[in-house]
């Protein structure tokens, strides 16, 4: 498969414009390092001193070289133990931001009539947040477990079970998206993939259009497109 830079910064392969934002109905967002500028897991393990522990996880399984998305989270969850809601709310405060673009991407989608996804294998904490702050329209992400008692208030180091299974993964995302594609009656062709890191291949594998941000390598070697440089907005660049 031939890669061609179609302008800066933006490669394609396996893609063939022209095609229009009204070509698709679904645009389905990775949210950390994509939508948003950090790893929300590392940055709580800020909290407790253990940021380069669980960054080294975190980048490993976003290269793929962690296959086990569920261990992996696990792993670095319980290493998240005694961090305190208000630490969570200190890292959305002064360290989370949306990442250049985001804002008119998703305005232009659903300008465009598209519904948004933010499939996510981080937290609810802030996945909501980011949903309220974007108007997404549908989101799927875990929930991490709160003590209750005299912890009240701190992280237990685990996770909540949903009613929809246990840990938002790579297979979860997939799901998420063909399931809003079904309650939507549109087929996954006219969906769009953005993500940065291995555990999204099984949704943009699935999709339409799959669209790598900044993204690591074996990610951009598989998607369809590439932004290497600038915001989620480039993608306006060959899609309008």
């Amino acid at each position: 498969m031939t890669a061609i830079e179609s302008a800066p910064g933006l490669v394609t392969q396996g893609f063939v414009p022209p095609l229009k934002l009204a070509d698709f109905k679904l645009i389905a967002f990775d949210m950390d390092s994509t939508l948003i500028n950090i790893e929300c897991v590392d940055e709580i393990a800020d909290a407790v001193g253990r940021k380069e522990e669980v960054a080294a996880i975190t980048e490993a399984t976003m290269r793929g070289e962690i296959t086990n998305f569920k261990d992996s989270l696990r792993k670095r969850v319980a290493l998240l133990r005694g961090v305190t809601v208000a630490d969570m709310e200190q890292v959305y405060v002064e360290r989370l931001q949306l990442n250049p673009g985001a804002t008119e991407l998703v305005a232009a989608c659903k300008a465009a009539g598209m519904k948004v996804l933010l499939v996510s294998g981080g937290f609810t904490f802030f996945s909501d947040r980011v949903r309220d702050r974007l108007g997404i329209d549908y989101t799927r992400a875990n929930v991490l477990e709160i003590e209750s008692g005299p912890n009240c208030g701190q992280l237990t180091g685990r996770l909540v079970d949903q009613d929809w299974g246990d840990i938002c993964d790579g297979e979860e995302k997939r799901k998420m998206l063909l399931q809003t594609c079904t309650l939507l009656g549109i087929s996954p062709q006219q969906a769009i993939a953005m993500g940065d890191g291995a555990n999204d291949l099984p949704m943009m594998g699935v999709a339409g259009l799959s669209v790598a941000y900044h993204a690591k390598p074996k990610v951009r070697e598989q998607a369809m497109v590439a932004i290497h440089q600038g915001g989620l907005d480039r993608l306006l660049d060959i899609l309008r």
